[in-house]
């Protein structure tokens, strides 16, 4: 679904985390990435997929990874997400699709033989020189931390 590939450098970003604190792709500079790209907090495959990051955090963390989730949901949304599932990562608030759009991950689903606009499900792996290292374009939600450090190796 992504216009962006593999090799390219990383749209860079400010967006809103889940406690109201401004949060840039440049923060992280010199750091390996990975911003996943998720439909909506508190669904059944959403939280799949965060309680796998989350139950691998640090595992990921020793292995210099940052996780970012971003969503179109609000700060509040995130918060309570975030605080009902314990996840140590950041969440950021895209209502307005702005990073979203960046990403290219918004555009036309089917569900059931129902068309609609939507979030594609997307994981981007950022390298520390802030280049995309890998794209997850169908993540599997239950072993996602494994995939991305497979990616890693």
């Amino acid at each position: 679904m992504t216009h962006l590939t593999e090799g390219q450098k990383a749209p860079t970003f400010t967006g809103t985390d889940q406690n109201g604190n401004k949060i840039s792709l440049v923060d992280f500079k010199g750091k390996i990435v990975v911003i996943y790209f998720y439909p909506k907090d508190n669904t059944p495959t959403c939280t799949v997929q965060a309680c796998n990051l989350r139950d691998n955090f640090s595992l990921l963390q020793k292995n210099g990874i940052e996780v970012i989730g971003i969503s179109p949901d609000d700060e509040k949304k995130h918060n309570k997400f975030a605080a009902k599932y314990q996840l140590p990562f950041t969440l950021i608030a895209d209502t307005q699709h702005t990073i979203i759009n960046q990403y290219g991950v918004w555009g036309l689903k089917n569900l059931y033989g129902i068309k609609y606009m939507g979030l594609h499900r997307t994981t981007f792996v950022i390298n520390e020189k802030g280049i995309i290292q890998k794209i997850f374009l169908k993540p599997k939600s239950k072993n996602h931390a494994a995939e991305i450090l497979a990616s890693l190796q």
